[in-house]
């Protein structure tokens, strides 16, 4: 922008003191320009440098090289396994403020749209990092963090298909071999935990122990100087990890003055902003999610009630009842009909494989939202270490720099070895109505055909930024909203069983919500947790003991559901609202998703320039 001094200038020629003031604001403007001419190359050097720290998290994005300049040696970091030493520990947190105060230099005003939602992206996660390390110290006290940074580490060059196999798994060997040394890190920061954080990690633990035995081994089977490598590293390996685990269920037990897993309310606070990035109080959360509760408890019954009458109408519709127990059976004896379609245990991921091309077709039949041709979509156990979190299903994408790469529906398989009736509690919850929504949040057109469009961002390092900082309401709300734009278009006819399933799905959704503020600011206990989730929200015993073990592990992930549902719906409302009669569903739902997972808040600003 230039400015006519000539045009600006008080009668009577040019001050001094004025053309001082005048030379500082050109300076100013100048400086904005440069901002914002230098932003995406800083946020990129940020992203670089902080990945290049954690080698496990560049692998995860795809980041596979990093050049660090000044003439030094180029550093390929998928051999690598991260320091996490106090050292390195430091290290990081003196790197995460000194770029707090570099990107807290920038004036967001000199910034266009998009560039703005990048630099609160950036600040938000450096913010919530730190969090983490200063306040709630999870990296002094949650050792299953470090033993997922393992299965991780060894597990993506085994899956991923960024170079030829023998590359990656020599890669995977390189990695194994910094196994003990890790450990032995770990072992001197990890200063106390809780016992569920222990347990989980001796889960965990026990299933990195089963990949080096197992997987690994066959993996490197087909190339005779991979597998006596693996022969030569693996007993040292596997000596640490057994070693490890005597740690945890010995020395680390016993440790006193660990904090507990309930973070309390200013940590939660603030950790919840940051999370969802929008203008939100848990407190009022937890309210609408309460009145919300309710709502759809009713709407179940009614919806319930015609199917019980035909299915149980020597019942009476129970009007001997109370209205809470004749709600709470009418429901009830109606899921568990519906609950009795389900598969075996053995065909689990067969079936839900199977769905994905009915899905897909419904999706472009009714126009509802751009798809590829799914081809590197793969249905796959969850692996052994991620299961004390991801105890029913989870999605992997690709990299965010190898969109190319293998996307990963994981669907956890139930343990053969499980007592019959846990076995078919599981199966029960997870009945064949059931298994359609969740292959819809997880994959199609859910979190896989999210993150199709978000490996499309562009330039590279927006969506690089975009993918390593997704806005976490984003990403479930998408989920949550489209399941729902699916039904309302009319997936699955009218059959009753599904949407009286959708509105259980919804009905746990809320107790998601309920569950994870309650239990982390307000002393839930565990029974008052389990009965919310079983006589609330009508789930079985095993999967409300998933449920509360997840929240306990987390915080803040389990509200985003909610919170982003709704957020979604708002954005939509506006965007219907300005565009009128032009309004195209596809079309929002393809430009939405092309932004990548920003802040919801934003979301409705960065769409009006389209």
């Amino acid at each position: 922008m230039a400015i006519d001094q000539r045009a600006c200038a008080p009668r009577g020629g040019v001050p001094s003191a004025w053309r001082a003031a005048l030379v500082a604001a050109m300076a100013t403007l100048a400086g904005g320009a440069s901002a914002a001419a230098d932003f995406d190359g800083m946020a990129t050097e940020f992203i670089h440098a902080s990945l290049a720290m954690s080698p496990v998290a560049a692998s995860d994005a795809g980041y596979h090289r990093h050049a660090p300049g000044k003439g030094r040696p180029e550093v390929r970091l998928d051999s690598l396994l991260d320091q996490v030493d106090a050292p390195a520990q430091a290290q990081r947190v003196a790197f995460l403020q000194r770029w707090r105060a570099r990107f807290g230099a920038i004036e967001a005003s000199a910034l266009d749209r998009e560039q703005q939602t990048d630099l609160m992206m950036l600040d938000d996660a450096i913010d919530s990092e730190l969090l983490e390390r200063q306040t709630i110290g999870t990296p002094r006290h949650n050792p299953a963090l470090y033993v997922e940074m393992v299965g991780d580490a060894l597990f993506r060059p085994m899956s991923q298909s960024y170079a030829a196999p023998p590359v990656r798994l020599g890669q995977a060997l390189d990695r194994l071999a910094q196994v003990p040394r890790f450990l032995r890190q770990v072992r001197a920061v990890v200063e106390s935990a809780d016992p569920v954080f222990i347990d989980a990690a001796r889960e965990e633990n026990s299933g990195n122990i089963d990949l080096v035995e197992h997987d690994l081994r066959a993996a490197v089977a087909p190339y005779p100087a991979l597998a006596r490598r693996h022969a030569r590293l693996a007993p040292a390996a596997l000596r640490a990890m057994h070693a490890f685990d005597g740690w945890l269920k010995g020395t680390l037990a016993q440790r006193r003055g660990a904090p507990s897993w309930r973070i309390g309310g200013p940590s939660y606070a603030r950790s919840f902003t940051l999370t969802m990035e929008a203008a939100l109080e848990p407190a009022q959360l937890l309210a609408d999610a309460r009145q919300a509760f309710g709502d759809v408890r009713a709407d179940l019954l009614r919806l319930a009630l015609p199917l019980h009458r035909e299915w149980f109408g020597q019942h009476g519709d129970h009007e001997n009842l109370t209205p809470a127990a004749r709600e709470n059976a009418v429901i009830r004896e109606v899921l568990d009909r519906i609950a009795e379609d389900h598969v075996q245990a053995a065909d689990l991921l067969p079936h839900v494989d199977g769905e994905l091309q009915s899905i897909s077709d419904f999706i472009r039949a009714h126009d509802l939202v751009s798809l590829g041709d799914n081809s590197n979509l793969r249905v796959i156990p969850t692996p052994l270490f991620f299961r004390a979190t991801y105890s029913v299903a989870g999605f992997s994408p690709p990299p965010a720099l190898d969109p190319d790469g293998e996307a990963q529906y994981w669907v956890t398989p139930i343990d053969p070895q499980a007592p019959a009736g846990e076995t078919e509690s599981r199966l029960r919850e997870y009945n064949n109505q059931t298994l359609r929504w969740l292959t819809i949040h997880e994959a199609l057109p859910g979190h896989y055909v999210q993150g199709e469009h978000a490996n499309r961002v562009q330039p590279e390092g927006r969506r690089l930024l975009r993918a390593l900082y997704a806005n976490g309401a984003y990403v479930e709300g998408w989920a949550e909203y489209i399941a729902q734009v699916l039904l309302d278009a009319g997936y699955q006819g009218d059959d009753p069983r599904f949407r009286i399933v959708m509105r259980k799905i919804r009905l746990r959704l809320l107790a998601n919500t309920i569950l994870d503020i309650s239990l982390h600011t307000q002393g839930m206990s565990d029974q008052e947790a389990m009965a919310l989730m079983t006589d609330g929200a009508l789930q079985t015993e095993a999967e409300a003991k998933g449920k509360l073990r997840r929240a306990k592990l987390s915080h803040v992930q389990l509200a985003t559901y909610y919170v982003g549902l709704r957020a979604w719906q708002k954005v939509r409302q506006q965007v219907e609202a300005q565009r009128g009669t032009g309004f195209q569903l596809r079309a929002f739902h393809d430009q939405a998703l092309d932004e990548g997972a920003v802040p919801l808040a934003r979301l409705g600003t960065l769409l009006e320039a389209r």
